[in-house]
């Protein structure tokens, strides 16, 4: 008893590592090619969208962003220019408020009586009235005298003591922003407070002895300030505000993102804008500097009011983009569909093919390439299946010639060795016509046995057909010329042809029978053997009666599928027709050779007939040669 076990076999080591190099040798084309379609058509789509997507976005936040710094500049150019003509208004009235002969004198001597004082207050009081935007006006002499119409000293201190009139004297006549009093000892009826008010000074020299003689002093409201920045929005609760060089506000709006702008915070240059961290929030600060008051104007608002747009526009393009991606998707899913399903549908149509049935039919209703492969496949199915039914027919008929040749060569040996015997008995009795003859007829068998075989010499086949005719000519004594032509070394033994047997006998009998037969006298028959190239030509022709055009066409026809009218033939009984033994050589010789080789007739009634023969030049037996021994 013989026990057989089943090991298990454990993995090898390397057997995760081979797994996970084969995954890495995957490739694209791997896929179907659907999905090789829907990821290309994926990628020439989607990409694009979405780098023109991320441009767009990326040049938006960029332009808007320029756009809101240049008009958020703008705006403040406008007020730093408004700003500049109330304080030039202001420094002009100064001027001409300095230059004034009674006020001169005032600073110098003060009033003369309260007639004079009168007067000087009429003439503050113009500028007043003319400029409801004043808030106070006041001239101080240099020994502390002072007068006004809206304003007055809280305490008798000295006036000239003050740090706006320190500030004036020092400006040396100039005109000087003081900016938002602060803890002065000055208060007017109206009771305005310090952050209402904006002041300015500018100190009266003595041009001979440029001793300051007193100081014009005007405060002005700050609503006319506020009223060239408060209109102005910067998006939902952006705002202007304006502050001195040290940083501190000369106005700002009610409720203000940052108390005070600290000056550092503030890169050196007229113009820009920053970005600052304030309690938690993010603010875009954008300013400009006025030349001529030293004011900056600046705009305030949160950063990300200021990219409120931007994200508007960010989400139509998202939106966009997801749309074109929808698109693109449901695009590329239609085109790859419809051009891979066609080709799944052609695969099938193959693999049945593959399998046996040849009756497939591929549906090509398209006109481009897929559908023009397909009428290719349809067109190669009805080609192969009449390709096979041919070969299935010429096998059959292969099958029929090798019976009939071994019907036809039952006891061969025996056939030409009683020949022999009867021609040896012929000369013994002295008749040599007899022994001749039985000689050519034994030599005929034997050659056109040749132990079987289906190629032999050329020489034999030349010795075969002239043993035909010595036959023929003893049948029709002195009616039959025969003429045999063959080039210069082709039968001397110098070299060996190979020709198919019985080659020229039926076309030498067709010539007899058809040709010499029919006409009246004696005729002559030409058989011409040469070589063109790699080709052995044979021709055959007669003097005889020759053929009519519907006759020669006819066989002409016959000559395109010899195997067909031979079968035909075969079915109608018709065996012993006149073209019998040239349809048995032409389809002898292109089964043998293929269709460039064969048979070739001219014929012309009253005049004879032509047959040429095209064999190839064949210096050696071909391959399918049959051998004696392989018969046995």
């Amino acid at each position: 008893m013989i026990i057989m076990r089943n090991r298990s076999k454990k993995p090898s080591p390397g057997s995760f590592s081979q797994r996970l190099q084969k995954a890495r040798k995957w490739k694209l084309h791997d896929l179907r090619l659907r999905y090789q379609l829907m990821i290309l058509f994926l990628l020439v789509s989607l990409l694009p969208a979405i780098g023109l997507g991320y441009l767009v976005n990326w040049t938006v936040s960029r332009v808007l962003e320029h756009q809101a710094v240049d008009h958020t500049l703008q705006l403040i150019t406008k007020v730093n220019q408004t700003l500049d003509s109330d304080m030039e208004n202001l420094q002009n009235m100064t001027y001409l408020i300095g230059f004034d002969d009674r006020v001169r004198t005032f600073m110098q001597a003060g009033a003369a009586g309260e007639e004079d004082t009168y007067r000087l207050k009429q003439y503050l009081q113009r500028y007043t009235t003319l400029y409801p935007e004043i808030a106070g006006l006041l001239i101080v002499g240099a020994d502390g005298r002072y007068i006004s119409n809206e304003l007055y000293a809280r305490t008798p201190g000295n006036l000239t003591q003050e740090n706006w009139y320190r500030q004036a004297e020092e400006a040396e006549g100039l005109f000087t922003i003081v900016g938002q009093p602060s803890g002065r000892n000055l208060t007017s009826h109206v009771n305005y407070r310090d952050n209402e008010v904006v002041t300015v000074a500018r100190a009266v020299v003595d041009p001979d002895t440029e001793r300051t003689m007193g100081v014009v002093l005007i405060d002005l409201k700050l609503w006319t300030i506020s009223k060239a920045a408060r209109d102005v929005k910067l998006g939902r609760t952006g705002y202007l505000t304006v502050v001195d060089r040290e940083g501190r506000q000369i106005y700002a709006p009610d409720e203000p993102y940052v108390s005070r702008l600290p000056s550092e915070w503030f890169a050196a240059g007229d113009t820009g804008a920053i970005t600052r961290q304030v309690d938690g929030r993010e603010l875009q600060l954008i300013y400009a500097d006025s030349s001529f008051t030293g004011w900056r104007t600046v705009g305030v608002f949160l950063t990300k009011e200021s990219l409120f747009e931007v994200g508007q526009i960010h989400f139509y393009v998202i939106c966009f983009l997801f749309l074109v991606c929808m698109l693109g998707l449901t695009a590329s899913l239609r085109l790859s569909h419809s051009i891979s399903e066609p080709i799944r549908l052609l695969m099938d149509d193959m693999r049945r093919t593959e399998s046996g049935d040849l009756t497939v039919r591929h549906a090509a209703v398209r006109g481009d390439e897929i559908g023009r492969l397909g009428r290719s496949f349809n067109r190669m199915l009805v080609e192969l299946r009449r390709l096979i039914e041919l070969n299935k027919r010429k096998e059959r008929q292969k099958r029929e010639a090798e019976l009939r040749s071994l019907q036809d060569n039952i006891k061969p040996h025996f056939l030409y060795n009683t020949l022999d015997t009867i021609h040896w008995m012929a000369r013994k009795k002295g008749a040599d016509e007899v022994s001749e003859m039985v000689d050519s007829l034994s030599k005929l068998f034997r050659i056109g046995l040749s132990k079987g075989g289906d190629v032999i010499l050329l020489t034999d086949e030349l010795e075969h057909i002239r043993s035909y005719i010595r036959i023929q000519q003893t049948r029709y004594q002195g009616r039959l010329t025969v003429d045999i032509q063959t080039d210069e070394g082709m039968v001397d033994g110098t070299g060996e042809i190979f020709v198919l047997k019985l080659l020229l006998q039926p076309l030498v009998e067709n010539a007899i029978y058809h040709g010499i037969k029919a006409r009246r006298g004696p005729g002559r028959i030409e058989i011409r053997v040469r070589t063109e190239g790699d080709m052995l030509l044979l021709e055959v022709s007669d003097d005889g009666a020759g053929m009519e055009p519907e006759r020669l066409e006819q066989l002409r026809q016959k000559l395109i599928n010899p195997l067909e009218a031979i079968e035909r033939q075969a079915a109608e009984r018709e065996k012993s027709g006149r073209s019998y033994g040239m349809l048995n050589v032409q389809s002898r010789l292109q089964l043998a050779f293929g269709t460039e080789y064969g048979i070739e007739i001219d014929s012309t009634p009253g005049e004879g007939t032509r047959v040429y023969v095209r064999h190839p030049l064949l210096h050696e037996p071909p391959a399918f040669q049959m051998k004696e021994e392989d018969q046995r």
